[in-house]
């Protein structure tokens, strides 16, 4: 049993003072009690938090941001910054991918994430054919996650087409593509990868374009019940195409043939009228957004004002990973929605702190699109924990909302201190405690890549 306390912490019902945690050795919060007088043999902070979940990532992507910002001949979007990551395949060993992740994980930790959900599609050698271990690179993916401590639901991503119509995959998506029956076997050989008592299983088929109706009806019958993510009306050429394809947009799809509740996550649906929004807020289930990818990818601006007015869950991922910051990724959503409605503090209630609605929201949409019983100090929830660098001058005098409030729009990951992943202490002073073997590893890796 660890105990911890501090002057301040962010419970289910606020804030509260002087505050006793101990955590159990199976990574667990054991009790939580509030007002209790303060020790000065028990390792004291200032705060604590619950630590969010990132909701969506493609690991192997982190090696390639910043290294397809140069114009092509036409106009760059979505399509074309897709071959450039189609080209960048080829090149990745699986232990590439592991060390790549490791970096990944280790960053996002940094920055206050507790775990994350591998949307894993990177499958076989680079001439498309299966590793002698069909789940090769997802045992290196759950490699990774050990390495960092980061909380991993590994999410193995079913991909069989290369459109609407069920078009057959391309050379760029040899790596990834399997079909329905093979994928499933791939899934279940996934499991196996996975150790910690922590550490769920879900399932992803990518999208409509790259899974036909008879693909996603065979890879839903599997019967899981772990989470189900599907990317979602992220491109308005997507929406278009389905359109052709179906006579229905993408979400209106899915609604209407798909048993859609709160153990799905639409990612990124940017491109949403006001009647699918309204009608997916009412199944519970999350929109997972990427507020930094979808900037970074032209996606457009989720509709954030009509999702919180209709009580639509949501969370934060990283997707590419152009971004790797929760306070970021925080702010850009929230920025976003400035924009597009010309006002300030949308996504909050009247009278509340805008950085508190923000960071409780991916809180509460993050635990549930992993599946993970986190999101909360509350007793028999996993001991996912941050506790902010109040001695920062972004946090200098600031204390509960104010202090949120001031990590999300004028702070970074330099603003975090300490973090816990189900008990493990996996960030300390404000590095992952592997951070110097893990980035060096990293780096040896770029320098072949690039060279």
């Amino acid at each position: 049993m660890r105990k911890l306390q501090a002057k301040s912490a962010l419970l289910p019902d606020g804030w509260a003072r002087n505050v006793r945690i101990e955590i159990g050795a199976d990574g667990r919060l054991a009790s939580i009690t509030p007002e209790s007088p303060l020790e000065a043999a028990i390792e004291t902070f200032e705060t604590l938090l619950p630590a969010p979940s990132n909701l969506h990532s493609h690991a192997f992507q982190r090696a390639l941001a910043g290294l397809t910002e140069t114009r092509g001949p036409g106009d760059d979007d979505f399509w074309s910054w897709r071959e450039r990551m189609y080209d960048f395949l080829p090149r990745l060993t699986p232990e590439d991918v592991e060390i790549i992740a490791a970096q990944l994980y280790a960053e996002l930790a940094e920055s206050g994430f507790a775990a994350v959900a591998e949307f894993h599609y990177l499958h076989h050698q680079a001439d498309g054919t299966a590793y002698e271990d069909i789940a090769e690179m997802a045992a290196r993916i759950s490699a990774a996650a050990g390495q960092a401590g980061l909380g991993l639901t590994l999410l193995p991503v079913a991909y069989a087409r290369s459109g609407f119509g069920g078009a057959p995959t391309h050379s760029g998506q040899i790596r990834f593509s399997n079909s329905a029956e093979d994928y499933l076997a791939l899934w279940e050989a996934s499991r196996a990868c996975l150790h910690r008592a922590d550490d769920q299983l879900g399932m992803a088929p990518h999208s409509l374009r790259a899974v036909t109706p008879e693909d996603l009806s065979t890879i839903l019958a599997a019967g899981h019940d772990g989470p189900t993510h599907i990317h979602a009306a992220e491109q308005v050429r997507e929406v278009e195409d389905c359109l052709s394809w179906s006579g229905q947009r993408p979400v209106e799809w899915l609604l209407e043939h798909c048993s859609i509740n709160d153990r799905w996550c639409l990612i990124h649906a940017t491109q949403m009228t006001a009647k699918e929004t309204a009608a997916l807020a009412q199944t519970g289930a999350v929109a997972g957004l990427c507020p930094t990818t979808e900037a970074d990818l032209g996606d457009g601006i989720f509709n954030g004002r009509q999702w919180h007015a209709d009580g639509g869950k949501w969370g934060i991922g990283t997707d590419s990973h152009i971004g790797r910051d929760i306070a970021v990724e925080l702010r850009q959503l929230e920025w976003s929605q400035r924009l597009l409605y010309k006002q300030r503090t949308v996504l909050a209630d009247p009278m509340q702190s805008n950085g508190n609605a923000l960071y409780t929201g991916a809180l509460q949409g993050g635990a549930q699109a992993l599946g993970r019983k986190s999101g909360k100090l509350e007793t028999g929830y996993w001991a996912d924990m941050v506790a902010p660098d109040t001695g920062h001058p972004v946090l200098a005098g600031r204390s509960e909302d104010a202090l949120l409030d001031s990590w999300v729009f004028a702070g970074s990951r330099d603003c975090v201190s300490e973090v816990w992943s189900a008990g493990r202490h996996i960030v300390k002073d404000g590095q992952h405690v592997a951070r110097a073997e893990i980035a060096g590893r990293y780096a040896k890796v770029m320098k072949r890549l690039l060279s």
